[in-house]
C-alpha cells in the first residue's frame, strides 16, 4: 500500500483534504481487498475536485487517462467505487458527526492531519454498500484536426461552423465577435 509521504509527494503538499482523501480511499481499496487499479477494473467516481481526489487517483490507480475516474461536481467529499468483478459499488463519505468531532478539538492544520491520520477509520469514514449502474469503459475516439487553429481534437467535442470542423474554444471565439 502506497504511503502517506509518498501521496504528500504526488499531491505537493500535505493537508486535511489529502489526508481525508487517503483516509477514504485506503478504506475503500481495504474493502474490496484491492491493492491497486491497473486498467479499469476498478472504477472511482468523485465529487469534488479538491486535494482528496488526488488521493483516490494517487492510491486507487483511477485515473481520468485510463477512464476509470468519473468527476461529478457536487461539491462533496464523497467518493463511490465500483469493483468490475465483484460488480460491487461503495460509497464513500464522512460521517454526520465528523465536522463536530474535528472543530471540538480546536487544532492546528498540522495536529487536524495527524488526528486524521490516526483516528480509528469508524470515526472519519462512513462507507455504505450501494448498487449503481455499471459506469462505461472508456472509449477510443478519433481525433480530428479543428480547421480554424490547427490543433487536434477529440471528433466528439467538435462543431461545424460554415462547413468547417471547429474546436470548442474556436467556436466560442467565433461567437463571441
Amino acid at each position: 500500500m502506497r504511503t502517506y509521504p509518498e501521496a504528500v509527494q504526488f499531491h505537493g503538499h500535505s493537508c486535511p483534504g489529502l489526508a481525508m482523501g487517503y483516509r477514504m480511499t485506503k478504506a475503500a481499496l481495504d474493502h474490496f481487498s484491492f491493492e491497486r487499479a491497473e486498467d479499469e477494473e476498478l472504477v472511482a467516481i468523485v465529487e469534488n475536485d479538491a486535494c482528496g481526489t488526488d488521493a483516490v487517483q494517487f492510491l486507487s490507480g483511477c485515473t481520468f487517462g485510463k477512464g476509470n475516474l468519473i468527476f461529478k461536481d457536487h461539491g462533496k467529499m464523497v467518493y463511490t467505487f465500483y469493483n468490475r468483478s465483484s460488480k460491487k459499488a461503495i460509497r464513500i463519505s464522512r460521517p454526520a458527526e465528523f465536522r463536530e468531532k474535528l472543530t471540538d478539538r480546536d487544532l492546528s492544520r498540522e495536529e487536524m492531519i495527524d488526528w486524521i491520520l490516526s483516528v480509528s477509520e469508524n470515526e472519519i469514514v462512513k462507507i455504505e454498500e450501494i448498487t449503481i449502474q455499471e459506469p462505461k469503459f472508456a472509449r477510443i475516439l478519433k481525433t480530428v484536426i479543428c480547421e480554424f487553429c490547427g490543433e487536434t481534437v477529440t471528433e466528439t467535442r467538435v462543431h461545424e461552423l460554415d462547413g468547417k470542423v471547429i474546436c470548442i474554444p474556436c467556436f466560442l471565439k467565433q461567437n463571441n465577435k
